[in-house]
């Protein structure tokens, strides 16, 4: 099953999500973003160019002709990703760990949560965030998936979800 990881206790939710997608490409990871939201995946493909003057994180949308040689992909539509943008299927030869990770930004579980080894999940202090991660925090559970948490709330934003 799929390990889930929540980052609870993030001061701004869109920003640790943009350090934490720079850490996990700085390893070498590829990544899918989602949410439903067009206007929070807009605002968070804004700030991923500019969140830190020196911080380079080459992202596309998902639909772009570059996200299969790009190593984030942003969507809102995880099924209608390109099959050579999305992670390898399962027991796949061309699976590598680095394609299977997704950072999920949506206030609802994404779809399709068995195609990934890992799912990432940023939650704020906002009392409708922590409300909604609850929510999701029950449904990955009643799926059987591992899930885990880690009080972000002291850290430096970079260091949570690893």
């Amino acid at each position: 099953m799929t390990r889930v990881d929540f980052a609870f206790g993030a001061p701004d939710r869109l920003r640790m999500a943009c350090e934490v997608v720079r850490k996990h490409y700085t390893a070498g990871r590829r990544l899918v973003v989602y949410t439903r939201d067009a206007d929070r995946l807009a605002k968070f493909d804004r700030l991923l160019w500019g969140f830190e003057a020196t911080a380079f994180v080459p992202h596309v949308m998902a639909e772009d002709p570059m996200a299969p040689a790009t190593p984030v992909i942003l969507t809102e539509d995880i099924a209608a990703l390109p099959c050579d943008a999305a992670p390898a299927e399962a027991g796949s030869a061309s699976q590598a760990a680095s394609t299977s990770w997704l950072v999920n930004l949506d206030l609802q579980c994404p779809p399709g949560t068995v195609q990934f080894d890992r799912i990432l999940e940023i939650v704020s202090n906002h009392e409708a965030d922590k409300n909604a991660a609850r929510e999701r925090w029950r449904q990955y559970q009643a799926e059987g998936h591992a899930v885990h948490a880690h009080d972000v709330s002291g850290r430096a934003p970079g260091n949570a979800g690893g």
